[in-house]
């Protein structure tokens, strides 16, 4: 990396430090821009990424897709173009040298507006690709997205600066020949939107049976067709993509303590409480009462650990 390159993630690093006092998640006045702060290498945190871009400041992430690896770090970004069901792992941190990064939330119609507006030069093909891209980080980009962080130093400036800057970014983003999957899901049409419309049914109405030619009808493809395209997209089948959302969905409302794993099963679209604890099992590796008790006590020992660091 350059001099300027290291200055300007230098200045990036400075304000998410800044702004993140503790650990976790923190919204900004910014709209869409999170920044987030890890003090440890934490245990996979499986969730459903939104359409956005992702970059780290400091420290390294691991993102699974189905079975597929994606990592980056400052020297690269990330962008998810649809809502997919992945697990992400923080793989470099420390107390001394936390983990730091940001997420931009993308709208899809401001994506189409930019490509209606620059035409043929981010003009995108027919395609479906996949959903999850690693991109190297290149000075233009950094330089737009560090534009818009600072003004959570002047939020005065937010109304009528951010989505300037917002416009920049997906333009510096969308101009990479790599993101030609990101140009696709804004696209009125194209194969890979009709499976993003695919993905916010199977995410809105996971409980339900799943029929996939429904899904063929509504996308208006064949059930062959919708299977290639979805996969390709996703990484998975939709029955795979269905049963990730909802034991994600059951593992969330079992760790909320306010039901049991019965319950759990039949509000996630289980008919068997057993067939459910199988599958449960093979994805987080332990039955769900075992697996939510070592999840509480994860958290018992953290806090533990930050009231101990606090207090030293």
């Amino acid at each position: 990396m350059d001099e300027w390159f290291e200055k300007q993630r230098g200045e990036l690093l400075q304000i998410i430090k800044k702004f993140t006092p503790e650990d976790g998640t923190h919204d900004t006045q910014v709209p869409g821009l999170r920044l987030i702060r890890a003090s440890r290498l934490s245990e996979p945190v499986y969730s459903v990424f939104e359409p956005s871009l992702c970059i780290v400041a400091q420290g390294s992430k691991m993102v699974m897709l189905g079975q597929e690896v994606y990592q980056y770090d400052p020297s690269s970004y990330l962008t998810a173009s649809v809502q997919l069901p992945i697990t992400g792992q923080v793989m470099e941190a420390s107390r001394e040298t936390p983990y730091l990064s940001l997420q931009i939330l993308f709208d899809m119609n401001q994506i189409l507006d930019v490509i209606q507006v620059f035409g043929e030069a981010i003009r995108a093909r027919n395609e479906a690709s996949r959903g999850l891209k690693v991109n190297r980080m290149n000075d233009t980009l950094l330089d737009a997205v560090l534009r818009l962080v600072k003004l959570v130093e002047t939020p005065q400036d937010i109304p009528v600066l951010a989505p300037y800057f917002i416009r920049e970014i997906i333009y510096r983003v969308l101009q990479h020949e790599n993101n030609a999957s990101l140009k696709q899901f804004a696209v009125i049409g194209s194969h890979a939107q009709r499976i993003a419309r695919v993905v916010e049914k199977l995410n809105r109405d996971f409980a339900q049976p799943l029929r996939v030619d429904e899904l063929a009808a509504e996308a208006h493809m064949s059930a062959s067709s919708l299977h290639d395209y979805f996969k390709g997209v996703t990484g998975m089948s939709p029955i795979q993509f269905q049963k990730h959302i909802r034991l994600q969905e059951a593992r969330r409302l079992l760790f909320s303590g306010s039901i049991n794993a019965a319950e759990a099963a039949f509000q996630v679209g289980y008919e068997s409480p057993s067939h459910f604890s199988r599958e449960y099992a093979r994805m987080f590796g332990q039955p769900p009462v075992r697996d939510i008790g070592r999840l509480r006590g994860s958290l018992v020992n953290e806090m533990t650990v930050s009231e101990e660091i606090n207090e030293g």
